[in-house]
């Protein structure tokens, strides 16, 4: 995550970048409900933003393409971390969150924010993180890493997997929401093969697209009974390395291996499907 000023009690800004799972294997479920995951996570340098300020009081404002889906009480995770971080103490600062991202999109919108605004207020109020941010969701911990992570238990073990080859990924959302629990009921099989425990390095963009083909993300079809315009999201990634969907949906993703490659195909479907949201950045590694 880069900060700007991130300063005891001074204003400060970072990005809450776009979680993508690049895999995304249900190997499991608990006896209380939550499946197992094994999932190569990395960030996208597409994201939110956040900006902190000295306030009396905590305040959130948001704006942005997606202000409307942002609420301004606990239902945002942006309070909950605040919260979580503050403890009862009731210290002062004013958020605001410009929202660039989709919600409930399957790329982490709100735990990005989250992990962000956990890092943006523990340097303000001159506090440690948080030892455990589980309860604020379970890709919370993850997006408190800018760096690609092995993903696994319910999203708790997470192991730093190295650099990446250099790749950009173009993200497609239909302008649909995929319901987390809806697509998790409608899993035929919840206990599906993991990742290989040592991961391979990868020296070319086409190589890591091609392993990545070999591997899975378990809900697309779930998904896909839920919103079949993901089928459609992936017809038009067709010229990517690897298209595939990120989380439980509906965003997907096509990996490219150049930044002129990855804004030409983003630029060819926003003009297609101009009601979608479309957007491209580097894998951050």
């Amino acid at each position: 995550m880069t900060t700007h000023g991130a300063t005891l009690g001074l204003a400060a800004s970072a990005r809450a970048w776009a979680k993508v799972n690049l895999t995304l294997h249900v190997t499991g479920q608990r006896s209380d409900g939550y499946h197992l995951l094994d999932s190569l996570v990395v960030r996208v340098g597409v994201g939110d933003l956040l900006v902190v300020s000295p306030s009396d009081q905590f305040e959130l404002f948001v704006d942005g393409a997606f202000a409307d889906a942002a609420p301004l009480d606990g239902r945002n995770l942006v309070v909950r971390a605040a919260r979580l971080l503050d403890n009862g103490v009731g210290r002062g600062a004013r958020v605001t969150l410009t929202k660039v991202l989709p919600a409930a999109a399957g790329i982490g919108g709100g735990s990005a924010d989250a992990a962000t605004t956990l890092r943006l207020l523990a340097a303000h109020w001159g506090l440690p993180l948080p030892d455990d941010v589980s309860a604020l969701g379970a890709d919370v911990p993850v997006c408190l890493h800018d760096t690609p992570q092995r993903m696994r238990g319910v999203g708790e073990v997470l192991t730093a997997t190295g650099p990446l080859p250099a790749c950009w990924l173009v993200l497609v959302n239909p302008g649909k929401s995929a319901a987390t629990p809806e697509v998790f009921s409608r899993l035929k099989t919840k206990l599906n093969p993991s990742m290989p425990e040592v991961l391979p390095v990868f020296e070319t963009a086409p190589a890591f697209a091609a392993w990545l083909g070999m591997q899975r993300n378990d809900l697309e079809a779930a998904a896909l009974q839920v919103v079949p315009e993901i089928a459609v999201c992936l017809d038009a990634l067709q010229d990517a390395l690897l298209a595939r969907m990120s989380g439980s949906g509906a965003t997907c993703f096509g990996l490219y291996e150049s930044a002129a490659l990855a804004d030409h195909a983003a630029a060819r479907i926003a003009k297609a499907q101009p009601g979608w949201w479309v957007a491209a950045g580097p894998v951050l590694s």
